[in-house]
């Protein structure tokens, strides 16, 4: 209880943080280091036990959104919890701010979910070039995205040697956006019609997007769906013989977003494909409450494909109270998480540390 106590005075201050890991046995360097070709510096925190001459290195790799090293997500400094817990328990941990942001350069708004992989072997790279670091032990944490991310850097390098995945992307990019956008709107408190004709657009445009994704096409494409839909859904709610129509599909913005090189990777990502090719030992939590990444069908799907290329070290778990952000929860709609006071689930931690321990003594 005393580590627990200790470790919850400062996650919320990476200085203090830094100042007090030498008095609990942890060592902790900001690094910078480059891109194979030198185009981009990644700036991060390596941290690791102190009393320890091996043990196993986790990369903490990102989900969507530029974020800091961190993890800052609705007031939560996700990955500094995970590294803080690990680091008591044996185990180094590598963070790193995503692309344009902290002490990392590059454009993230251009970026790719193939790019952000590039980024992940890159920080192997630097790990491979430490002398305190086991590459026997050497491996990827991904939270949303980031488990399509550290997915296809694992099936490309075998210097990574094992995966966990903290609500992480096992699903197809289409199957991912038609999933995601159904759960939340049937969460929302739009009236049914409502939630109908959202489900409905969205299909449409995800498919649209899909199909014409390699399209110089895609924006007319992506404009002539929804023109075609407004039409008939304009007949549809005339039916309904309601005066006010409150429902809107953002059109503008999200033809904007489908047209940039990071939607038109992401929609046309084969998670099968992907892991099947992974063979080294994945751990895979979800928390059931999780409307971004459904928790069935990603663990279900971590399974399946990784045994389909002939991987059985595949072990997932859900658990039960959970958010997105592995946060219990109440409503558990993306709006609360910033009133929740609690911190990453101690019981996914625990179960992180077990798995490596058991796997990477």
């Amino acid at each position: 209880m005393k580590k627990i106590i200790l470790a919850l005075m400062f996650l919320y201050n990476l200085d203090a943080y830094a100042q007090q890991t030498a008095s609990v046995g942890i060592m902790a360097d900001s690094i910078i280091f480059k891109s194979a070709d030198g185009e981009i510096t990644y700036g991060g925190t390596f941290s690791k036990p102190a009393h320890l001459k091996s043990f196993p290195t986790v990369l903490i790799v990102s989900g969507t959104g530029k974020q800091d090293r961190d993890g800052t997500m609705a007031g939560h400094k996700i990955f500094l919890e995970i590294a803080n817990y690990l680091n008591q328990n044996g185990i180094a941990v590598l963070r790193t701010d995503d692309r344009g942001q902290g002490k990392t350069t590059g454009i993230y708004e251009t970026a790719t979910t193939g790019d952000f992989a590039a980024d992940a072997l890159a920080a192997v790279g630097y790990l491979k070039k430490r002398n305190d670091v086991d590459l026997n032990k050497i491996g990827l944490l991904g939270h949303s995205e980031g488990g399509a991310v550290i997915s296809i850097a694992a099936a490309k390098s075998k210097d990574v040697k094992f995966l966990i995945s903290i609500a992480g992307l096992a699903m197809s990019g289409l199957e991912a956006q038609l999933k995601q956008n159904e759960d939340l709107v049937n969460h929302s408190a739009l009236q049914d019609y409502d939630k109908k004709r959202a489900n409905d657009i969205n299909r449409i445009m995800f498919e649209t997007a899909f199909r014409y994704a390699d399209s110089d096409s895609l924006e007319a494409k992506l404009n002539e769906a929804y023109a075609a839909w407004k039409v008939k859904d304009d007949a549809y709610f005339k039916m309904l013989n309601i005066e006010f129509d409150h429902f809107r599909f953002p059109i503008y913005s999200y033809v904007k977003n489908a047209t940039g090189p990071w939607y038109r990777y992401f929609i046309r990502y084969d998670a099968k494909s992907t892991i099947s090719k992974i063979k080294v030992p994945i751990l895979a939590l979800n928390g059931d409450k999780d409307l971004m990444v459904a928790a069935d069908e990603n663990l279900s799907n971590w399974k399946n494909f990784a045994l389909t290329g002939g991987n059985k070290n595949v072990t997932t778990i859900k658990l039960p109270g959970l958010n997105h952000l592995f946060l219990a929860c109440t409503t558990c709609d993306n709006a609360e998480s910033a009133k929740i006071k609690t911190g990453f689930s101690l019981q996914a931690l625990s179960i992180i540390k077990d798995w490596l321990k058991k796997n990477f003594r």
